[in-house]
């Protein structure tokens, strides 16, 4: 039995040391670059504590905060800095899980009663921990000892009694603060530069409302003063762009409690949706898309062929109709399968790409529901494409131009790749999954597309490639996705005649460039902080007529200008010129038109921006033909 153990590198490198050296021994001697950042070590697929012994041998990285999994093992660790704090000040509070999760971590308390008030104490309580510098120290102890240790702390009883037999135990100490927990930590409290609490909100234990309802404190953590300065700016920023407070303000959309979840779109809002759709179905007319429209509701066969009623049914909603049972679509793949089959398919007719905006429901839970980026009722830029094998490199090709085309070259956004692999719950054999995974990992490679795998992530019949864009304050979004799929062609028998004169089995890709319309409306609304792109904008131009004597010309241009198809409107209040602007810079109209005397007798107008960029007077005809321009070009100012 050998007493050596091998690692390799990032870079490479490798190196042979003792078994069980300290993970910090290795960090010291090969991230000196990252060993004031140095958060936990990861070795093959298991992330340990510094503190920890290197027990074999493999692929050897350190973490910091900059990666994800460094991220995560220092908000968690953040959580018990918390815990420690609620516990010195507020004495008889049980415990329950302190998990990290997207932009900070939570944890959960029974017999403690906070208001959002109290958070500074708190606060002011953590510093000193940070401050004391003390060590996270692992211990391994048996169901026995794991027990008496928490013999007052029922809801990690409740853990410890749920865990296999002969299962390894740890608790993690910080200060006079013992947790149950599998780890890993930070080294010590000192690492952590600052955390601030957000919030108080109510949780069910375990999420069912059937227990007791606990006190949950929401928080975020960074290791200095600036990124937490610089994360509460951005949080700041992103209250303002809100899409439901813009949505509200804007006048684009509304909810009501007798359709939860189920936007209401004003005339405003419809504007923009109905733009988004104009542009998609002009670029479908140029890539060969058929453009269908199918029924909402299905018998419970239809969904049982496909896998949606074994796979997807508690996301469904049921219908009792004549003494049977159907259910609302969740997605359109089942309806175009039926529309496949509905005559015999030629080799000559693919690939056939057929495109459907029609409304889908969900039944999401209502907790989850936010705005226009969760909903119950929406519709997709969906699209299935139905090929033979040898067009799939072709097909995948092309949707990799149209989504740069709409992300990059429209919206000038920024995105990122991700591909999702066969799931735990994967209908169909193992082997159709291997090869639309090898083929979408082909295609993303042969177009030097960078991507990263989500492995299981993939749907219930196929894997898929999702597109995640990065809007105007960093965050992501997953909004398109093109999904591979081997297994409904089968389960619905489509079939093809090659020519050879034969039956063949065709493919079916999935696909959504923008995906949800509404949850794309919803992030863009916060991109452009509601100022749209002139093409988008519900209200393109508002012309401010001085006084009544400029009125009979004033409506003559706005007549003009609907004609050549711009919205506008005129601001025939009788207010300030100067409050009429900046009522029309705070509703975000484009252009802003100012009439006076002399602008009357020039057949003119006086042109700034939203932005309070003063154009000055330009000539009415040679203005249309701008505005015209930008809106054909779709520029984004």
């Amino acid at each position: 039995m050998t007493d050596k153990i091998k690692l390799k590198f990032p870079d490479k490198t490798e190196a042979e040391y003792a078994k069980e050296v300290k993970a910090g021994e290795v960090v010291k001697e090969k991230f000196r670059k990252e060993l004031a950042k140095a958060l936990a070590a990861k070795i093959n697929n298991k992330i340990i504590d510094l503190s920890a012994p290197v027990e074999e041998s493999g692929d050897f990285k350190v973490l910091t905060f900059d990666e994800p999994e460094g991220m995560d093992v220092f908000r968690h660790s953040s959580s018990h800095v918390m815990a420690l704090a609620v516990k010195r000040i507020f004495k008889g509070v049980k415990i329950a899980i302190g998990p990290s999760i997207e932009d900070g971590f939570y944890y959960d308390f029974d017999n403690l009663k906070i208001a959002d008030e109290d958070l500074p104490k708190i606060e002011e309580e953590i510093k000193k921990i940070l401050h004391e510098k003390l060590a996270f120290t692992r211990k391994e102890v048996s169901k026995q000892e794991a027990l008496k240790i928490f013999k007052d702390e029922p809801y990690k009883i409740d853990l410890i009694n749920e865990l296999p037999a002969g299962e390894k135990i740890t608790t993690y100490k910080l200060g006079e603060f013992e947790d149950l927990c599998r780890g890993p930590h930070v080294p010590s409290s000192g690492i952590i530069g600052a955390i601030k609490l957000l919030k108080v909100a109510g949780a069910y234990w375990r999420g069912d409302s059937k227990n007791k309802m606990l006190t949950r404190i929401y928080a975020t953590s960074f290791p200095d003063k600036k990124m937490m300065a610089d994360y509460l700016a951005r949080i700041e920023e992103a209250k303002k762009r809100d899409h439901r407070k813009l949505g509200q303000e804007m006048g684009l959309f509304m909810f009501h409690d007798y359709s939860p979840g189920s936007p209401f779109f004003h005339n405003k809002g419809t504007i923009i949706y109905n733009e988004l759709l104009k542009y998609l179905r002009l670029e479908y007319e140029k890539r060969g898309y058929q453009e269908v429209i199918t029924p909402l509701v299905y018998d419970k066969a239809l969904w049982e062929t496909s896998g949606h009623w074994e796979h997807f049914k508690e996301d469904m909603f049921i219908l009792n109709i004549d003494g049977r049972e159907f259910a609302l679509k969740p997605m359109n793949c089942p309806s175009h399968c039926l529309m496949y089959l509905n005559s015999l398919r030629s080799y000559r007719e693919l690939p056939l790409r057929i495109a459907d905006f029609a409304p889908l429901h969900r039944n999401e839970l209502k907790g989850v529901l936010g705005g226009l980026t969760r909903v119950r009722k929406f519709s997709q830029d969906d699209s299935h494409i139905f090929c033979t094998m040898e067009q799939i490199e072709s097909e995948i090709n092309g949707l990799f131009d149209f989504t740069s085309f709409i992300y990059k070259d429209t919206f000038k956004l920024e995105y990122s790749v991700v591909l999702s692999t066969r799931s735990e719950k994967a209908m169909g054999a193992p082997e159709l999954w291997e090869q639309a995974e090898k083929a979408l990992a082909a295609s993303l490679k042969k177009n030097n597309i960078d991507y990263k795998i989500n492995p299981g992530g993939g749907a219930f019949y196929g894997p898929k490639i999702d597109f995640n864009i990065k809007d105007s304050l960093g965050r992501d979004w997953q909004c398109g996705t093109i999904q591979l799929d081997f297994n409904l062609p089968e389960r619905f028998n489509l079939e093809f005649e090659g020519q050879d004169g034969r039956r063949h089995r065709p493919v079916m890709i999935h696909r959504a460039l923008l995906g949800s319309i509404e949850r794309f409306m919803g992030v863009i609304i916060e991109h452009f902080a509601g100022k749209f792109p002139l093409w988008l904008s519900p209200v393109q131009v508002k012309i401010l007529p001085i006084t009544d004597r400029q009125m009979e010309y004033v409506r003559k241009i706005a007549n003009e200008m609907k004609k050549a198809g711009i919205r506008v409107e005129v601001d025939e209040r009788s207010e300030s010129t100067s409050k009429k602007v900046r009522d029309a810079q705070v509703e975000k109209v484009n252009y802003i038109l100012v009439v006076g005397d002399r602008e009357t007798a020039n057949n003119s107008v006086n042109v700034r921006t939203r932005n309070n960029e003063v154009l000055g007077e330009k000539k009415v005809d040679g203005l249309i033909k701008e505005l015209l321009t930008e809106i054909k070009e779709k520029s984004i100012k």
